[in-house]
């Protein structure tokens, strides 16, 4: 009986992600496909439009947005919208948390969040491993500021969130991790496995 729920549990365990993500993959397509699809039917004149077409606009609509965030002026546009968001009582609450998730897997800018350390726990041997967000004390909150510490980012296991702590610098270790890696193995607690063996790096915030 156990050797039986154990090889049901084990291909249950690989076959629910690979289903999930193609479901997932197969939902987004079809549903930029409708969307858009009905849009460019009405547009085009009858007998043009060929099934695939609402995935193309969409891509193209995607690189389109992502290239308009580059300017200032619709950054700070976007950001006066997202304001007005904020302040809708029900709104705010649902629209900041799928915005922080998917700040998880968006691009960032050079050494924006890409940081990946170690942080020692006292005078013990354990450690943590974090996310340096914030290294220069002029962009940190004036009452926090110290020119000795880095803000860091310290992710809950399972994504249940997270904490933002002001760490000394001689607290924190480089670790020679890409942010992928750091992210999936502090996020499954380990579950997923080791990643590259991380080691001291020559260069970081640490020195």
């Amino acid at each position: 009986m156990k050797f039986l729920s154990r090889n049901i549990l084990t291909g249950f365990i690989t076959i629910i992600p690979v289903t999930l993500t193609l479901y997932l993959l197969y939902w987004l397509i079809v549903s930029v496909e409708t969307v858009l699809g009905d849009l460019i039917k009405l547009a085009l004149p009858s007998g043009l439009y060929w099934p695939g077409m609402g995935v193309i606009a969409g891509l193209f609509l995607f690189f389109a947005v992502g290239l308009l965030m580059h300017a200032y002026v619709v950054r700070r546009l976007f950001a006066m919208s997202e304001q007005i968001l904020y302040r809708m009582p029900v709104i705010k609450s649902i629209y900041r948390s799928i915005r922080d998730f998917f700040d998880y897997f968006s691009p960032k800018e050079k050494d924006e969040f890409e940081q990946v350390v170690a942080i020692t726990i006292g005078d013990t041997d354990m450690q943590i491993i974090g996310f340096v967000t914030q290294d220069n004390p002029d962009h940190i909150p004036e009452g926090l500021r110290q020119d000795d510490h880095v803000l860091v980012y310290l992710p809950m296991s399972y994504m249940i969130g997270g904490y933002a702590v002001l760490v000394p610098r001689n607290s924190i270790r480089p670790l020679d991790l890409n942010m992928e890696e750091a992210m999936r193995f502090a996020l499954t607690a380990g579950v997923t496995g080791a990643v590259n063996t991380p080691h001291e790096t020559e260069e970081g915030v640490g020195k």
